[in-house]
Parts: structure tokens; sequence; C-alpha cells
């Protein structure tokens, strides 16, 4: 399967290429030989600096690196890091075994953690992220006003041959340009009104400085609180420690036009918002953010999540049960999570940070009434099928996290304390 997903993720660049080629060319084709009404000088060349602009946007949103860690995060000191004080964590990719800082996730697809990471587009085969953002939206930008000149000129002609329909045929277009100003008019209207719905959600990202993945944050996290006030203000985490849940506003969001100076590029240059051969965002950029303030400075995003919290101390490896799980390296502990997924469901299981747990409301329903709670077992109650866990919940649009190109695993059960080896290090560094 994820040989075939790669092997279309291939053709996805030149069947978008043959797409922009086909409405920005051979429709002027079309209309060089529509008699009725051929294409004007300035229609020409209007269309001509739109597709343009469009090829530009597209190929700078293809092949711009949407960033990569610096390999100097890896010694980075964790006083520099976002730690959540309600559980003691800081952010760690053990996929990239380093530091992640705020707004970053890991990709599955380019296999390392993006800064500021929007989505992993399958149209461009590349991250829509901090670097490439503006890319993304100039390309969107005039694809839609590209398109929408294209379809006012095809209405047009569309129109003409409409009202002279009581003409002879051989004074008309012939049939083969109705079919193609049939298909030019299909094509065009579809594809635009995707692209004009996708645009106008991208807009709105810039105007409320948030990511498609942090869209998908702010309702995990609404979701959580209503859970958490029908059980009295705390919803319980998988080594059965309550973890309190709290309303939490979004910290990005700094105000209309600051959130559209960051999306695009820190830059307060108008005309550069839409000027197709503007630079990309400088690379020292892109790792911290700045924050309305709304929230104490100690509470990080995005919120406590009782199925992302670490598992307590004393967890095992899932190889040797005699060996604590924190002296694993990560490297070792994402090799022994895919082994686990390779394992036979049924076999016994020691706890450990990957494991998954049933949904919440299975989790729920299947509790049995003890008459006391010295009669409750101790630990947490995990689900055996891998699709169960909280990991695949998903929005009122539903999608899941991983549909928007993150991985999964690295999200929910990878980001947890710091590596005990990777403090060692540190701490013999300030010594």
């Amino acid at each position: 399967m994820l040989a075939q997903n790669f092997e279309v993720s291939r053709l996805a660049i030149p069947a978008v290429s043959v797409l922009i080629s086909f409405l920005a060319y051979t429709s002027q084709y079309f209309f060089y030989n529509f008699k009725p009404a051929p294409l004007t000088l300035d229609e020409g060349w209007a269309l001509n600096v739109l597709a343009l602009c469009i090829w530009v946007c597209y190929y700078r949103a293809c092949y711009v690196d949407p960033g990569r860690l610096d390999p100097k995060g890896k010694s980075m000191a964790p006083s520099r890091q976002e730690k959540d004080q309600s559980t003691g964590r800081q952010r760690w990719c053990r996929r990239c075994e380093a530091y992640k800082p705020p707004r970053a996730h890991h990709c599955k697809t380019c296999k390392r953690c993006i800064p500021k990471m929007d989505h992993h587009c399958p149209w461009t085969s590349n991250c829509v992220s901090y670097f490439t953002f503006p890319h993304f939206f100039r390309f969107l930008f005039y694809t839609v006003l590209g398109m929408g000149y294209l379809e006012t000129l095809l209405w047009q002609r569309a129109s003409i041959i409409w009202h002279e329909r009581e003409m002879p045929s051989y004074l008309g277009p012939s049939v083969a340009q109705l079919v193609h100003l049939l298909l030019l008019i299909v094509v065009n209207s579809v594809t635009w009104l995707g692209l004009f719905i996708l645009l106008i959600r991208t807009m709105s990202t810039i105007l409320f400085n948030t990511t498609t993945i942090e869209s998908w944050e702010i309702e995990r996290h609404e979701t959580l609180v209503r859970r958490a006030r029908v059980l009295g203000g705390s919803l319980e985490g998988p080594g059965g420690v309550n973890i309190v849940i709290r309303k939490q506003e979004f910290p990005y969001d700094i105000g209309i036009f600051s959130n559209v100076v960051q999306s695009m590029g820190d830059t307060m240059n108008i005309i550069s918002w839409f000027w197709p051969f503007a630079s990309t965002p400088d690379r020292n950029s892109g790792w911290t953010f700045e924050t309305n303030g709304f929230e104490d400075a100690s509470v990080t995003w995005p919120p406590p999540d009782p199925d992302r919290i670490p598992i307590p101390k004393g967890s095992y490896s899932v190889n040797d049960p005699e060996i604590p799980l924190s002296y694993a390296s990560a490297r070792d502990q994402v090799e022994a999570f895919d082994r686990r997924q390779a394992a036979d469901s049924d076999r016994p299981r020691p706890y450990s940070t990957v494991q998954r747990r049933k949904r919440f409301h299975e989790r729920i329903q299947d509790e049995p009434n003890y008459d006391s709670d010295e009669d409750k077992p101790a630990g947490p109650t995990y689900g055996n099928n891998s699709d169960e866990g909280e990991e695949s919940w998903r929005n009122s649009e539903g999608e899941r996290l991983g549909d928007f190109g993150v991985d999964e695993d690295v999200e929910f059960y990878d980001e947890d304390d710091i590596p005990l080896g990777v403090l060692v290090e540190q701490r013999r560094g300030r010594q």
C-alpha cells in the first residue's frame, strides 16, 4: 500500500501540470479559432501573465524545502524549549532524536519534523510549512484568479453560441469545437470551485494564524473539555493519573494584521505577499513564535491530552521486561513499536508509551461497576485493536491527524520525556 501511494504521489505534479497546460493553452487555441469572438490582444496577455504566475508559484510550492531541524537543536538547552508544567513534558521527537520546536510536527512522508507544519499536500508532493506557505497561498490565489478570468471568457463564448443557435450549423463552430468548449467549461468550473473553497479556508487560517493541524487540535481540545465537564473536570490518562482539563485559549492568534504578517513570512511588505518571485522566509526564523499572552507562560500548545501524556515511571521495554523503557535508545523504542504492531494482539503486553487504548466512549461503556474503589483493579485498561485508539479520533469533517500527513505514531506515542541518555549528555556538557 505504501509503495502504491508513493507511485501515485509521483504522478501528482505531472497531473497538475497537464491540467494547467490544458486549461491555460488549449483554451487559447479554441479562442483564436472561434470566429464569432476571437481572443483579443489584451485577453491573450492577461491569460498568459496569469498562467506564468501560476507556474512560478506552483514550482516554488513543490520544490522549496519546507525546512528541517537545525542539527544544533539536538544540543539545545531545555530552558529554550517550551515545557508543559502540568505534566513536566518537553517536546521531543524520537524519530528525529531531537527537540521538537513549537508548532512543528513530524511528517510521515518527508521523514522529518517540519516547522509550523500545515499539512502535506499530495498535489505538490511537498509539505505546506512556515517556509512554503507563502508560495502555496500565492499559487492558490493566482490559480483561482486565473481560472475565474478564464471562466468569464468561456461563458462569454458559450453565450454567443446560445444566442446564435437558430443559425445554420455550417455558420457556427464545429462539433469538435463544441466538445472542446464543453470540456473546458466543465473541468475549469469544477476545479475552480474546489480551489476557491480551499483558498477561503487558507485565508481563514491566515487571519487567525492557525494551521490545518492546529484547527484539528483546537477541535480535539474542545471535545476533551466537554468530556471533562461531564466527568467532574478531569480525565484519566493511560497510567491511571487524572489530568485536569480546562478551556485553553489558542496562543498564537496575535491580531489580524500581525497574523497575516507572520503567515506571509514575517514581512509587512504587502506587495511581496502577492509577488510570485518573493523570497522564501529567512531560514533562521520559524522556530519560535510570538504568543498573545492570554494564558500563563508555563502553559503550552497543544493542551494536555490524557492519551498523549507520558507513561508513568517504571514502564518496561517490549522485548525485555527487565530493562526499563527509559534506558532504551530512541531508535530502539521506535523499532519496538513497529514490532509490537506486527505481533499477535492477544499476547500479554507490559505497559509502554506506545500502547493504544480503546475509544473514549467504549472505555466508558465497557467499564464495570465496582462496589468500592478497593475492588477496582489498579492500572489502565487497553484495547487490543490498534484502530480503536484515541489516535483514530476524527473531527467534524471526518479527518484524522494522519490525513494531514502527520506521523500519528510519533504525535501520540513518541512525544514523551527527554531520553535519559540525552539528559546525561546535557549534564556532562554543563559540567
